[in-house]
């Protein structure tokens, strides 16, 4: 993979991490657990907007990196967003990690490496 790749494969997690941890953020924040209201505040929440633009970000980089790698290994590339979210949710949020988890987290690295090497 080119350096560009490499660049755009990296921002696309980033954005996609901040997304995640912005609408989770937005999700527990308001005060106002009561429908209509609830919804009111989340509208003013600023993680959400954070979350919708790091998404349209995400949603451009991702355009950009598919254009440069076959479909079939930018899915399995993509899939490493998905263990960056579960370390942040771990640090951030402190959900848990099982083993389960982290034996899925490890079958996706050991499927990444393969598709790198392919």
């Amino acid at each position: 993979m080119s350096p560009f790749v490499v660049l755009l494969w990296g921002l696309n997690i980033f954005f996609d991490t901040v997304g995640q941890i912005a609408f989770k953020y937005a999700a527990v924040t308001p005060n106002n657990r009561d429908g209509y209201y609830y919804w009111l505040d989340l509208m003013r929440n600023y993680w959400l907007w954070l979350g919708i633009g790091a998404y349209l970000a995400e949603f451009l980089l991702w355009l950009g990196f598919l254009t440069l790698v076959p479909l079939s290994q930018g899915i399995l590339l993509g899939s490493m967003n998905i263990i960056v979210i579960m370390i942040a949710g771990r640090l951030l949020f402190k959900e848990l990690l099982t083993r389960d988890r982290i034996m899925g987290m490890l079958f996706i690295t050991a499927g990444v490496i393969f598709v790198g090497m392919s």
